[in-house]
């Protein structure tokens, strides 16, 4: 199970238009970026030092029972007897061991906290059973823990036997946070991490109330918490069931009499518990309330410690509704309450770097004002991310963040209403659920991206009933849990049911988002739907959107492989009660990581000084010189370049001087041998890498990185990069989204009909072939038709007919007034396609001009002669280059300057017939007369 998320920092700082407002602003930004650098980059052994040690302490029921703890305490160096820090208790996940949180231990011990990180009873090398978070034993053993630090002379008090801690933690170290602050009022803080509220609920859905359960088992999820804590070959087993202790206080091998190996390290009670549900899928009274002694939601009444929930969104095992429960039982005692929702999760992974360094970002700041005091009290606003499209250099997805106010819980803050409609339907229940569908994979998610999208659900046929809408009118932006209302019959009397919610889009099939299933026990159900009554269900919450043109479908499955079914065949009949309603929440985008670390590094005043006279000084410098950042001469011009140099540390010179100039209406070919120069002026070109010397300007505007002119430029350099699962019309609508823009802004239709992708934008891109990927990244990089293209090879690996059409497609996007700017090596197609040419050779231009100019300085000509061998001995004599033959009894030849009356005078008296001499035009020609027939590498980085 995934641990708690890595604390490591990432910016990703966006490029507003400058003004002298911003001026200011970038240079407070700066410093703090400064600053931040400087953190991240000083030595670990100058920042803090790590002691491992087994600690001992008194646990269990009677608090007398001795049990060590393998732990690691990182102290800042900083931190002593007269400086003393917080402290910080960092907790792993279910099967880990605190090696799982030792880069997060790091972090948070760089930024001034004493951290104690340690290995929970039944793992690793602590002593102990497994208790679930046990407020006899796990919870007392961090007790134990809080009183250590107590000891510590450098670790901040707040009284006697009172440090000032937070309890960090995710998955089984987030329900230990939780239930440490509810039973210990010394704790400060937490920031428990995609973790439970009700264990009863997490594993048996709808387990609540008095009697027995009606919940249906998690019996994937379940079995994977029990194999967690199974011991592995030659472990130990705890002595409390292998029939005494072991030297030294450990326990003895697995196999030594008296072992219960069928329990592994659970303690008795618990393994019992387990074996009885995952035999009947039923929990007695005694059995829940075992589950509950664990559970925060048995002392949420009782939590006081300021709380920040991070929960994920791809997540069967503890869904949002989870971190629902928290959230409004500890906020209910007036306690601070934040809550984030991420696209990761048990399924899901610890999601993008978007993601993580917002959570990390909110993880800091709350530590920072409730433990250092430092920074402004951080709001409730609540904080979610949805997904937005894929990462051009990893491949990886992309998420964006948004935020909305006070956290508005499950139900949204309005709500659309979705009719759908279809006729009753039979669903078969097989035999103890066998086959059963798939929703989601429980435990092997890890990040994948059919997690996330839910693209590898399947319902087996005859064992569901399907409900759909019509399809949207607009697009809908869900947030929460959705509800339904359905009828169902049964000859049982009772039922139990899988409820989905699909995104069905017309052309490239349906998809269930996040994997997500809400499982029902309906019980009283009569034996025909005309006396049913509706049945309304509430299903897990989403951050999903529904595009327009799509279909919602509900449907109701009789199975799910990671759920217990009932092991009678049985016939239900189901049918629709009403629509579905959609929660929304108006969000709004997350402007900048670095606003909230600003906080976290502090100093504001010192940084407002050096802001200050940043902005004199370029006030200065501006009365002084020109600004020559914008041309306003070159306002009209897609493209100059302008003594362009790259120079590497080594001395290399990849560029020695480049300048050409691409305007409206042109197809510029940018040609040159391997190592001329010609990618590194595309990588400068695009801001991937920073040239040495000289200036590009794209419409008046001087080319950096993040210039709010690229908005104007399109471009496929390094290659494309989509989603397999999803179609191409999806993966043109999550780049665009990512991109931040409205979607109107894409011009979607105009860009597919210039790239001629037809109906196989529709289909799913695992089915595409290498030339149908290519025109799809052609008409990604044409979205929002762009007034300047920029493509590197864009015909690799397409067959004849398809370079063809893509000759035809950038001369069709060429007009309008738009430029286009490619980079080549198939010189016929350059000379068919592009309207100028720019050669490059050795790292300087060689030629620059139009095509037909160009080629008219070919020197090669064609010979129709009546002995082809004789022939080429008379012009190798007579010095021409590149002789070649086409056909029977044709030669090409260059004929590198010489006089060709004089040539044909000489093949006449070697005895060689000329039927026909024609000079030959052809880009080929000038361009291997222009680099000297040179065309090897030089180097090229």
């Amino acid at each position: 199970m995934p641990t708690a998320l890595s604390a490591r920092l990432r910016h990703a700082l966006p490029h507003p238009r400058l003004t002298r407002g911003r001026i200011v602003a970038g240079a407070a930004a700066l410093a703090v970026l400064v600053g931040a650098v400087t953190w991240a980059a000083w030595p670990s052994s100058a920042g803090y030092r790590v002691t491992s040690q087994m600690i001992n302490v008194l646990t269990g029921p009677d608090g007398n029972t001795p049990i060590s703890l393998d732990t690691s305490y990182y102290q800042p160096r900083s931190a002593s007897a007269s400086h003393p820090v917080p402290a910080v208790l960092l907790a792993h996940g279910f099967g880990g061991t605190k090696d799982d949180v030792a880069s997060q231990a790091e972090d948070l011990a760089d930024q001034g906290y004493a951290v104690l990180a340690w290995t929970a009873e039944g793992f690793g090398k602590s002593g102990g059973e497994i208790h679930l978070d046990s407020p006899d034993w796990e919870v007392k053993d961090a007790e134990r823990l809080i009183d250590w630090l107590a000891t510590r002379p450098e670790v901040r008090k707040d009284g006697p036997r009172d440090p000032r801690v937070a309890a960090v933690g995710g998955s089984y170290g987030g329900g230990l946070a939780l239930m440490l602050a509810g039973y210990d009022r010394r704790v400060d803080a937490i920031v428990p991490q995609i973790t439970w509220n009700s264990l009863a609920n997490a594993f048996l859905p709808e387990a609540t109330g008095a009697g027995a359960s009606s919940g249906v088992f998690k019996k994937g999820w379940a079995g994977i918490f029990f194999t967690g804590g199974a011991v592995p070959a030659g472990a130990a087993v705890p002595a409390s069931r292998a029939g005494g202790a072991a030297p030294g206080g450990g326990a003895p091998p697995v196999g030594a009499e008296g072992t219960d190996l069928s329990c592994g390290r659970f303690a008795a009670d618990l393994c019992q518990v387990y074996l009885s549900i995952a035999t009947t899928g039923r929990a007695t009274p005694d059995e829940l309330a075992l589950l509950q002694r664990s559970s925060p939601a048995s002392i949420l009444n009782q939590i006081h410690a300021p709380t920040l929930l991070i929960q994920g969104q791809a997540d069967s095992l503890f869904p949002l509704s989870e971190a629902d429960a928290n959230a409004r039982g500890i906020a209910a005692n007036g306690t601070p309450v934040r809550v984030d929702w991420f696209t990761g999760g048990h399924d899901g992974g610890s999601g993008p770097q978007s993601d993580q360094d917002r959570s990390n970002e909110l993880t800091t700041q709350w530590l920072n004002h409730y433990l250092k005091g430092a920074g402004p009290t951080p709001s409730d606003t609540f904080t979610y991310s949805r997904l937005a499209g894929i990462d051009a250099n990893t491949n990886g997805v992309v998420a964006l963040g948004y935020t909305a106010g006070a956290y508005p819980g499950l139900s949204g803050r309005s709500a659309r209403t979705v009719a759908v409609a279809g006729p009753p339907q039979p669903a078969v229940n097989p035999p103890n659920g066998t086959p059963g569908a798939v929703s989601t994979l429980p435990g092997v998610g890890g990040g994948g991206l059919s997690s996330i999208t839910g693209s590898a659900a399947q319902d087996v046929p005859g064992q569901h009933a399907d409900f759909y809408s019509k399809p949207l009118p607009s697009t809908v932006d869900v947030v929460g849990a959705p509800t339904v209302q359905v009828r169902a019959a049964s000859p049982t009397g009772e039922a139990v049911l899988f409820v989905k919610l699909y995104d069905v889009d017309p052309h490239s099939g349906a998809t269930l988002p996040d994997g997500l299933v809400a499982p029902v026990h309906l019980t009283g159900l009569p034996g025909s739907l005309d006396d049913a009554t509706p049945v309304t269900v509430t299903l897990p919450a989403i951050v999903h959107q529904f595009q327009a043109g799509h279909l919602l479908r509900v449907t109701v499955a009789t199975s799910d492989q990671g759920y217990l079914s009932p092991a009678a065949p049985t016939v239900y009949q189901i049918s629709a009660a009403g629509g579905v309603r959609l929660p929304t929440v108006h969000g709004v985008p997350v402007a900048s990581p670095d606003l909230i670390w600003r906080w976290v590094l502090g100093g504001l005043a010192a940084l407002i000084a050096i802001a200050v006279v940043v902005a004199v000084v370029v006030a200065r410098r501006r009365h002084r010189t020109a600004d020559h950042s914008v041309r306003a001469d070159l306002a009209d011009v897609p493209l100059v370049v302008s003594g362009l140099r790259k120079e590497y540390g080594d001395g290399f010179v990849a560029v020695s001087k480049v300048d050409f100039t691409v305007r409206r209406g042109q197809v510029v070919g940018l040609l040159g041998p391997n190592g001329a120069g010609k990618t590194t002026s595309l990588r400068v070109l695009m801001g991937l890498t920073k040239p040495t010397a000289g200036d590009i300007y794209v419409f008046g505007h001087r080319l950096v990185p993040g210039a709010p002119v690229l908005s104007r430029l399109g471009a496929l350099v390094e290659g494309p990069g989509f989603l397999p699962h999803l179609s191409g019309l999806d993966n043109l609508r999550l780049y665009w989204r990512s991109t931040g823009r409205p979607l109107a802004d894409a011009r979607m239709d105009e860009a597919l009909e210039i790239a001629g992708l037809g109906d196989a934008v529709h289909r799913r891109i695992k089915t595409y072939s290498h030339g149908m990927r290519q025109r799809l990244a052609i008409a990604q990089a044409m979205l929002g038709l762009p007034e300047l293209l920029v493509l590197d090879e864009p015909t690799d690996g397409l067959d004849p007919p398809q370079i063809a059409e893509m000759r035809r497609v950038l001369r069709r996007y060429a007009t309008d007034g738009r430029a286009v700017l490619v980079s080549s090596h198939l010189l016929a197609e350059v000379e068919q396609t592009c309207t100028h040419v720019v050669v490059v050779h050795k790292g300087m231009v060689v030629a620059d001009g139009p095509t037909d100019d160009i080629v008219g300085d070919s020197p090669s000509v064609q010979f129709d002669v009546s002995d082809p061998t004789a022939a080429t001995e008379v012009l190798n004599r007579n010095g021409a280059r590149s002789v070649s033959g086409e056909g029977e009894r044709t030669l090409v030849a260059d004929l590198n300057g010489a006089n060709r009356a004089e040539v044909v005078a000489e093949l006449v008296r070697a005895g060689v017939g000329v039927d026909r001499v024609v000079p030959r035009r052809r880009l080929e020609d000038a361009f291997l007369s222009l680099v000297g027939g040179d065309t090897k590498a030089s180097g090229e980085r």
